[in-house]
């Protein structure tokens, strides 16, 4: 369901004109409704996801206790955004394709359930801009640093926008390994599948702050790197308690 954006933001991504910018879904969840239909909804899809799953979470103890953090899953299934919800009690907020906001009620419903439009396949300016607002307002975000869901057991090269927009915000990275979620929603699947997932949190990786933006291309690039070390580490481990 979500794709994170895919590097750091330059003057030719979509700005204003784009379906991000039409579309006002930043605060669309920040109301005392809003709240609550996330916190029921969130109760049901983690309770079914969980029961269905058999899914067990380790390492909760590395998620700060309060402001804000990007938690950056590994994705090899649909199935990791519900998942990445589930590590923590506070309502997340992550990207969704553009096109999810085509229908107006889907669109209201996903919005108020943390969701924010990216343009898939560029850079968008704009959704970058509503991922540190997001953090600004002192709330998680997720961020799949690998992009578009991957295949197989290696972590591939990750994109810059985590790194980026983690140090832009001036938050921490909290990377997150699944094990077991291609098997529960393969890639083409009608149906999920009951199998078992395990979940590992990592120790917060600190990026030093960048409010100007202007980091510099090197640093953003060795913080992927660490970040993508780390994601393999917990992605192995994961996958080593599924079998």
């Amino acid at each position: 369901m979500t794709e994170t954006a895919q590097e750091k933001p330059t003057e030719n991504g979509r700005g204003a004109g784009s379906t991000a910018g039409r579309v006002d879904t930043h605060f669309a969840g920040n109301t005392r409704i809003g709240h609550i239909v996330y916190a029921a909804a969130r109760f049901v899809v983690c309770g079914l996801t969980q029961l269905y799953t058999r899914m067990s979470i380790r390492g909760r103890e590395h998620l700060p206790e309060s402001g804000a953090y990007v938690i950056a899953p590994v994705h090899r299934s649909y199935i990791d955004t519900p998942i990445a919800a589930c590590v923590t009690r506070r309502r997340v907020r992550f990207m969704a394709k553009d096109t999810m906001w085509k229908t107006r009620w889907f669109g209201r419903l996903i919005s108020t359930m943390g969701a924010f439009p990216v343009h898939r396949g560029t850079v968008d300016r704009e959704a970058f801009k509503r991922a540190i607002s997001v953090l600004e307002d002192g709330e998680p975000l997720v961020l799949f640093p690998e992009g578009e869901r991957k295949d197989g057991p290696t972590i591939q090269p990750l994109f810059d926008g985590a790194a980026f927009v983690a140090a832009r915000a001036g938050v921490p990275i909290v990377p997150v390994g699944i094990g077991g979620s291609a098997r529960v929603l393969p890639r083409s699947a009608k149906m999920l599948y009951p199998r078992k997932v395990h979940v590992v949190i990592g120790p917060a990786i600190t990026i030093p702050a960048d409010p100007s933006g202007r980091a510099a291309r090197v640093d953003i690039t060795a913080a992927s790197a660490s970040l993508r070390d780390e994601l393999q580490r917990l992605f192995d481990e994961a996958q080593s308690r599924v079998g």
